[in-house]
C-alpha cells in the first residue's frame, strides 16, 4: 500500500464552519488515542495489502502519509514520533511525501516545528483561511493573522521546503476588495503550493445558523464566482499553476507522466492519489479508507467517537465501523468524477487501466451532452473541464452517477 491517511480528531476550539470529526477540550485523551492508534496502524500493516491499481502506479505517484484532523500539531513531538514509526510499517518514511496539517495558533515554535521536520515531515499545510483579523474571529480561528506569517516564517527556518497554505473566499464580511489585498500579500510570500476553498455553509456548523438567523451575511455567489476567477489570474501571474479546481502549485518543474502529464512539482502526491481514485489505508477515529484492488472492492470506516475508538482498539480488534461495498459502476463514477478535478482531465488510458473499459463505452452519451454545453472539452488522450464547467463542476460531476 502506498498511501496512508491518519487522523487527528483534536483541537483547542472548533471552528464555526467545521463540521469534520473533530473534538475541542479533550487533551487529556491524547495520549490513550496516541497509544489505541499506533496499535492500530500495527493491525492495519499486519494484514495483505493489495496491489496499488496499475493506473496509479503509472502516474508515477511517491508514496505517502498524511496527517490530517483537526490539528495534528497538538500531539507532543515524542507523540508524533511514535505515531510515525508505526506508520513506517504501512508506507516507509524513506522516500515518501509525509504532510501533517498545522494550525497556526498551535505550532509550539521554531524548535517544535524543527523536531517535527527531523521526525520525517517533508510536507506541511497550514490552515490559515484569512488574513482579516474580524474573519478570524467570526470564523473561530484561535490565530491571528501576524500569528500565521510567523508560524510560516518559522516553518522555513525550520527546515521546510514544501508548504501549502489553506485560504477560504466568500467569506462572512468578505468583499473584492480584501480578498485581492489577500491575495497580493501571499503571492509575494513565495509558498510552494496553495489551497483555495469556496466556503460551505454545512448545516451542523454554528456558522450555518448564524447566517439562516441573519446575524451575519456572506457573498452570493456571483461575487464568490468573481474572487474564485481573481485568485486564479493572480496565481498565474505570479507563476503558480492550477493543477486542481482548488490547488495551485508553484512552477518549478514539469513532472514526466502519461497519466498525470503537465502537473507542477510542487503538487501534493497524496492528494493526487486520492484524484486517481486510488487506493488507501486509514487510521483514526472516522478515517475513511478506499481498497479495490486484492478482493471485494469497498470503503471502510472507522470508529467514530474517540472513546469508542480507543475502546474498540483495545479489544485487540481493528476499530471498523461501517464497511461500504463497491460495485464497478461505483469505481467508474468516482474515478470520472474525481479525475475531472484534475485541470488535465481524466485521461482515455487511466480511466480503462482503472475500470476496465473505455471511456467512449461507459459514458458515450454524457460526454457528448456536456461537450454540446461547453462544460467539457475532449483533447488528445482525455476529456477535461473547460474555464466554464469548473464554475459547475458539482453539476458535471452528478452527470457521471
Amino acid at each position: 500500500m502506498k498511501h496512508l491517511y491518519i487522523h487527528i480528531p483534536f483541537c483547542h476550539r472548533r471552528c464555526a464552519y467545521c463540521d469534520f470529526n473533530t473534538y475541542a477540550n479533550v487533551g487529556d485523551r491524547i495520549e490513550a488515542y496516541v497509544v489505541a492508534l499506533c496499535a492500530e496502524l500495527r493491525l492495519l500493516a499486519e494484514t495483505i495489502m493489495p496491489a496499488p491499481p496499475a493506473s496509479a502506479e503509472a502516474a508515477g505517484l511517491r508514496p505517502t502519509i498524511f496527517l490530517g484532523g483537526g490539528t495534528p500539531t497538538m500531539l507532543a513531538l515524542g507523540q508524533m514520533e511514535r505515531v510515525l514509526e508505526a506508520a513506517r510499517l504501512i508506507v516507509p518514511l524513506d522516500g515518501a511525501e509525509v504532510s501533517s496539517e498545522a494550525n497556526p495558533g498551535t505550532v509550539l515554535g521554531r524548535d517544535y516545528l524543527r523536531g517535527l521536520h527531523q521526525l520525517g515531515v517533508n510536507r506541511l499545510s497550514m490552515g490559515v483561511q484569512s488574513l482579516h483579523d474580524p474573519t478570524l474571529r467570526i470564523l473561530g480561528r484561535i490565530h491571528t493573522a501576524d500569528e500565521a506569517r510567523r508560524s510560516y516564517a518559522e516553518a522555513r527556518e525550520a527546515g521546510f521546503d514544501n508548504i501549502n497554505l489553506d485560504f477560504i473566499f466568500g467569506l462572512p464580511g468578505q468583499d473584492q476588495a480584501q480578498w485581492e489585498s489577500t491575495l497580493d500579500e501571499i503571492v509575494t510570500w513565495d509558498v510552494d503550493h496553495f489551497s483555495l476553498y469556496s466556503l460551505i455553509l454545512e448545516e451542523q456548523s454554528p456558522l450555518y445558523a448564524q447566517v439562516t438567523a441573519g446575524r451575519v451575511s456572506i457573498p452570493d455567489d456571483d461575487a464568490t464566482a468573481t474572487m474564485y476567477e481573481c485568485a486564479m489570474d493572480r496565481f498565474a501571474a505570479a507563476n503558480y499553476v492550477q493543477y486542481e479546481i482548488s490547488n495551485f502549485a508553484r512552477q518549478e518543474e514539469i513532472r514526466e507522466s502519461k497519466i498525470l502529464p503537465d502537473i507542477p512539482s510542487r503538487a501534493c502526491h497524496h492528494n493526487l492519489a486520492y484524484w486517481l481514485n486510488s487506493d488507501y489505508l486509514a487510521a483514526g477515529a472516522g478515517a475513511y479508507g478506499h481498497i479495490t484492488s486484492g478482493g471485494a472492492p469497498h470503503r471502510y470506516s472507522d470508529t467514530l467517537t474517540i472513546d469508542a475508538y480507543i475502546a474498540a482498539v483495545t479489544t485487540g480488534h481493528r476499530p471498523l465501523a461501517e464497511i461500504i461495498p463497491l460495485s464497478v459502476a461505483d469505481i467508474r463514477a468516482e474515478t470520472m468524477m474525481m479525475g475531472l478535478r484534475l485541470n488535465v482531465g481524466v485521461g482515455d488510458d487511466h480511466f480503462a487501466a482503472r475500470c476496465g473499459a473505455t471511456l467512449t463505452d461507459v459514458y458515450g452519451p454524457q460526454i457528448a451532452e456536456l461537450i454540446g454545453q461547453s462544460l467539457i472539452e475532449r483533447v488528445p488522450g482525455r476529456i477535461r473541464l473547460t474555464p466554464r464547467g469548473r464554475m459547475f463542476g458539482n453539476q458535471v460531476f452528478l452527470r457521471f452517477l
